[in-house]
């Protein structure tokens, strides 16, 4: 698809179509669609940020509440390289971005997103050598991975990308719930066992998150269902977690198994 701005031809990608489902947490939902929403024709919707460690489903809960408001959505991977160019689109044709880890942009990268952020609404390209008003259904939000590497963001870009909310590990039944919508062909005996495994690692402020219970369990079924002789499923799961996360993860599964005793 292109459009014609100021005599210039612009050519759109396309958006992003994913197949994911936002479980639980209802109340995160809600805080980013208030974020999102205008109350009146003096109104501005604001850009938020998704806050929280690597896994716990940023994204996932950026791209459903971008599809419930029935929105086209379009992920844009962060990087120190990220340009004004590269946000085009969403603005002319009134989408959704997911700017994803925006804590991996330089401060020279954001002071050109600056614009798009305040009352002003737009963005300007220097390449193109036009400025662009933001659709009025345009929106905005960055995720944002609470580790070491990553840049500290400038106070003018801090303001500008509010609310902040904070995404955290889920509860127990959440997470059960999660795993299952993500492998529903899955055991109930298997998904109970990293959900507890999950559960411990949180409580040790472990930094492993539902996205790798997934691939634990994913790959558990897989060394069973291939095994010469049978394995057991015990055994199939703590193959699984230490060639997925290392050996030191087992420290989860016995603590836990201490605490079943």
């Amino acid at each position: 698809m292109t459009v014609e701005i100021e005599g210039v031809t612009l050519h759109l990608a396309h958006p992003d179509e994913l197949s994911v489902q936002w479980v639980g947490q209802d109340e995160l939902m809600r805080q980013l669609l208030a974020a999102w929403m205008v109350v009146n024709d003096q109104d501005l919707p604001m850009s938020p940020r998704l806050l929280g460690k690597p896994g716990v489903g940023k994204t996932t809960l950026a791209y459903a509440a971008a599809r419930r408001m029935g929105r086209e959505v379009y992920i844009l991977q962060a990087t120190l390289d990220t340009r004004p160019e590269d946000l085009l689109i969403t603005p002319v044709r009134g989408g959704i971005a997911i700017l994803d880890e925006g804590n991996r942009m330089s401060e020279k990268s954001w002071a050109s997103l600056a614009p798009l952020l305040d009352n002003r609404r737009y963005v300007e390209s220097i390449v193109a050598g036009i400025k662009i008003k933001a659709h009025p259904h345009f929106r905005l939000v960055a995720t944002m991975n609470d580790d070491a590497s990553t840049f500290e963001l400038p106070e003018y870009i801090h303001s500008r990308l509010q609310p902040q909310i904070f995404i955290d590990f889920p509860e127990r039944d959440e997470e059960l719930h999660i795993l299952k919508e993500n492998l529903p062909f899955a055991e109930e005996r298997i998904l109970t066992y990293v959900t507890d495994f999950l559960q411990m690692a949180h409580a040790a402020d472990e930094r492993y998150t539902v996205r790798d219970g997934i691939n634990v369990a994913r790959y558990a079924i897989k060394l069973k269902s291939l095994a010469t002789q049978r394995t057991h499923e015990t055994e199939a799961l703590e193959i699984s977690i230490v060639q997925v996360l290392g050996e030191e993860a087992l420290r989860y599964v016995r603590r836990s198994r201490a605490s079943d005793s």
